[in-house]
């Protein structure tokens, strides 16, 4: 393991995206700016022929090269099997200052992250690089993986627009490229999309600054310092769980709108399911949780992008819990439960968030408020609900 190693604790910055110039911009700027840094990355488009292709370089060229068979026909899941070695092998040898796992176009980095964690090393940093320009084509396009070589196994059934959602949003840092056809509404719907990010320049010159005792990397740039920020996979799990997910706020700018949505009142499941398509086109990205009259006790989960919705189960609501259950329950569910807590419905809410250029808000929000019960149906109480249509059991695979 990476802890029995005599040296010091080997740092680990993954970056990943799919936007292939940026991504690889942002390596090389790591590797000119941390001497005797080394990136490890595993091409996948040759899985179809069987096998995945390992390269380790650093700033000064190629230093090894190899092949990782296909586990299970699936390349992702040879990467796995093949990248905590090869770490180990890195930390055994020693001086290495940071490794660089420089994912390929689709793979994503919240399974990477945390097969680094469970491996025994410390992840420093998750980066995704960005084309501002290429958000909204990334996130407008609905076509499979596939269709463009970009499936990382045979039942990779992903599209890019979901995918690209992915990995931007779990990154806490965004690696910007210089793109000179982006304009302020691609930085805008940026932005809104991960309010939270540490937003990056890629190419910007590093500050010099004295070097710190202990530390040899001077100077730094703001991509080597977020580098080597730190990073909680536990929290970033948590953070785009759907119960606890931290969505982003009501925005209005640049031509760019995000509408946050939020009733107590549960959703007509006919009414919804006939509304799902309007909702879906309605805006380039929306996310988040929402329950249904004859589900009541089902914590629901919405992620729709480039055109498709994926409506899911993501366990139940808490309030549907024995009390003596809620101690098995991650702190960080309570404390979201407790912020969304009614004396009537518990935690059970809609907190449907919508974002896009050209939002029509007024629009949307009636669309959504004409799917909820109406006065009738609501006072009429959960047992004649539980008998109303059961129009989501299709989509649901009930």
């Amino acid at each position: 393991m990476a802890g029995d190693t005599a040296g010091p604790p080997l740092p680990v910055v993954i970056v990943g995206g799919l936007h292939a110039d940026a991504r690889r911009a942002t390596v090389e700027q790591l590797l000119a700016e941390v001497p005797g840094g080394v990136v490890l990355h595993h091409d996948l488009a040759t899985a179809a022929a069987g096998t995945v292709v390992r390269t380790v370089r650093d700033a000064s060229g190629l230093l090894s090269a190899g092949e990782a068979p296909l586990v299970n026909d699936c390349a992702c899941c040879a990467l796995r099997e093949d990248l905590v070695p090869e770490l180990r092998r890195l930390a055994d040898a020693g001086a290495v200052p940071l490794a660089v796992v420089e994912l390929w176009d689709s793979v994503e980095p919240k399974a990477m992250a945390e097969v680094v964690t469970a491996g025994g090393f410390t992840v420093t940093g998750v980066i995704t690089a960005v084309d501002p320009a290429l958000v909204l084509p990334c996130l407008g396009n609905g076509d499979d993986l596939a269709d463009g070589g970009l499936a990382a196994a045979a039942t990779d059934q992903r599209t890019v627009a979901d995918t690209f959602a992915r990995q931007l949003e779990y990154a806490p840092v965004l690696a910007l490229a210089d793109s000179p056809e982006a304009d302020d509404e691609d930085h805008e719907l940026l932005a809104q999309l991960h309010p939270t990010a540490r937003r990056v320049p890629i190419g910007q010159t590093a500050r010099r600054v004295p070097i710190d005792h202990g530390d040899p990397i001077s100077p730094r740039s703001e991509l080597v310092k977020a580098a080597f920020a730190g990073f909680d996979v536990e929290a970033a799990a948590a953070a785009q769980h759907p119960a606890c997910a931290l969505l982003p706020a009501d925005a209005d700018a640049h031509g760019v709108a995000t509408l946050v949505w939020r009733r107590r009142r549960p959703f007509h499941p006919e009414r919804l399911y006939a509304a799902l398509e309007d909702l879906t086109c309605a805006a380039a990205r929306s996310r988040g949780r929402f329950w249904l009259a004859d589900k009541a006790d089902t914590l629901l989960h919405w992620d729709a992008a480039g055109g498709a919705l994926c409506v899911e189960g993501a366990g139940p609501w808490l309030a549907s819990l024995p009390d003596a259950a809620w101690e098995m329950v991650p702190p960080v569910r309570r404390a979201a439960a407790a912020l969304d807590w009614h004396p009537e419905h518990g935690d059970r809410c809609q907190h449907l968030v919508f974002t896009s250029p050209g939002l029509d808000r007024d629009g949307l929000a009636r669309l959504l408020e004409s799917c909820l019960l109406t006065d009738a149906e609501y006072a009429a109480g959960r047992d004649a609900w539980k008998r109303l249509p059961s129009a989501f059991d299709t989509l649901l695979e009930v």
